[in-house]
């Protein structure tokens, strides 16, 4: 698959820390994988809203570039492929099962976009739109061993034809989600996409979900709920009471630019409605 290409190339470096073009190398690689999810946060406003979610590039771009949002895999890796091109990475989309939160050899939909990129002719996995648990560097692909990251450890598991992809949380290694070297086209990110955007079983319609990384940390939100990982220490729990505390919280520690709308309000009320009568 080829990705068009980008017409706000510029502004795109230039939210990642980018004056001018760097050379495709590895340590480019790294920086910018890092620096993405500490830009960019994952964020399913649009799903939480029932509104659809357009992927192609110039939606992207306006989305994400100019509006102030952030988005999920089929937007984030989607551009950030497209900027690899830009950059001239050898990089290409693949599709994976997520499995986190369950047995890791559970059949799921094709659900999740990531990125293989080669570099020197190695094989590296980037992704940089996996949510609360998103891998800040590109992980190689060609090695069971352990790699590092500036947060948890992962390591890559080859399983026939397919990898596996866990991360250390905790002294514990989990299963985030299994992928193969099928390669993918446009159309097959499409189908993907609506799936997550608008099936009954997908965990993200309906839902309000966000993410961000940061240095030695990891910001998630869950409905109302608040939490700030720290590597090493305990977790930072807060529970947010009202619609404004939400707003401040989207907009002050994962950077969006909240739609004024009032449905968006709205269904946040009814989403603190819920959690009160659930507590």
């Amino acid at each position: 698959m080829t990705s068009p290409s980008l017409k706000d190339s510029a502004l795109y470096l230039e939210r990642l820390g980018y004056a001018a073009a760097p050379p495709p190398t590895l340590e480019t690689l790294r920086q910018l994988v890092q620096r993405h999810t500490q830009t960019f946060s994952f964020e399913t406003i649009n799903t939480f809203l029932h509104l659809p979610v357009p992927v192609d590039l110039s939606s992207l771009e306006r989305k994400l570039l100019h509006d102030g949002r952030g988005g999920y895999c089929y937007e984030l890796n989607h551009l950030f492929l497209a900027l690899l091109h830009h950059l001239g990475f050898d990089a290409r989309a693949l599709t994976g099962r997520v499995v986190m939160g369950g047995p890791e050899d559970a059949i799921t939909a094709r659900t999740h976009l990531v990125v293989l990129v080669t570099v020197d002719g190695a094989p590296y996995i980037a992704d940089v739109g996996f949510g609360g648990m998103v891998p800040t560097a590109p992980l190689r692909l060609d090695t069971e061993a352990v790699q590092s990251t500036p947060h948890e450890p992962y390591r890559i598991i080859r399983q026939g034809e397919a990898f596996l992809l866990s991360a250390e949380v905790t002294g514990e290694w989990r299963a985030m989600y299994r992928f193969d070297l099928q390669p993918q086209e446009l159309v097959d990110l499409e189908v993907g996409n609506w799936y997550v955007a608008t099936h009954p079983d997908s965990s993200f319609r309906g839902r309000l979900t966000a993410a961000r990384t940061g240095a030695g940390l990891r910001k998630t939100l869950q409905g109302n709920r608040f939490t700030v990982h720290r590597l090493g220490t305990p977790s930072e729990h807060h529970s947010l009471s009202s619609v404004d505390d939400i707003v401040a919280v989207l907009r002050n520690e994962f950077g969006i630019r909240v739609p004024a709308q009032p449905e968006l309000r709205l269904a946040m009320e009814r989403l603190l409605e819920r959690e009160q009568q659930a507590a």
